[in-house]
């Protein structure tokens, strides 16, 4: 369902959606882009983000002891991660299937070049080393705080 009054389909551009999943995805911009803004999806991305910025915020001030930035911090993560997965799925997806789900009411046709290309290529640089980071540090804070536990059993 459109959100636009005129009754012309509008054409989707693989390409747009690739760069607005990977530059502005963890507010939702590229599922507003596809499915207007009243997408529960694209909202929801704004809110996990809105949650998971004071997340961050409130680990790096308490050098990650937080449990409530913990709390906060995971849905913003996923959000993040997400769109730079959309960015990879949108990018790799075939012209012809792209046309068929989102262009199929116009007389245009997608035509992906080397954007995408790198759209996805960074989208997966990018998105694997925040996974890992944050894989990473979630574990050394566990880790951390089982040595401290032990060592103040051992006292």
């Amino acid at each position: 369902m459109s959100d636009r009054p005129s009754s012309r389909p509008r054409f989707r551009s693989k390409t747009l959606t690739a760069a607005l999943s990977f530059l502005l995805g963890s507010i939702g911009a590229h599922r507003f882009y596809l499915y207007g803004w009243r997408d529960i999806f694209g909202w929801a991305h704004i809110v996990a983000t809105a949650l998971g910025i004071p997340g961050v915020l409130l680990l790096i001030s308490s050098d990650r002891t937080s449990m409530l930035g913990w709390m906060l911090a995971f849905p913003g993560a996923v959000s993040v991660l997400a769109a730079f997965l959309a960015a990879i799925v949108y990018g790799l997806r075939p012209d012809e299937k792209w046309d068929a789900q989102f262009n199929a009411q116009t007389d245009e046709q997608s035509q992906s070049g080397w954007t995408v290309v790198f759209i996805v290529i960074f989208s997966l640089l990018i998105g694997a080393f925040l996974l890992m980071s944050g894989l990473a540090l979630t574990f050394q804070t566990y880790f951390e705080s089982q040595v401290d536990a032990a060592k103040t059993l051992s006292q």
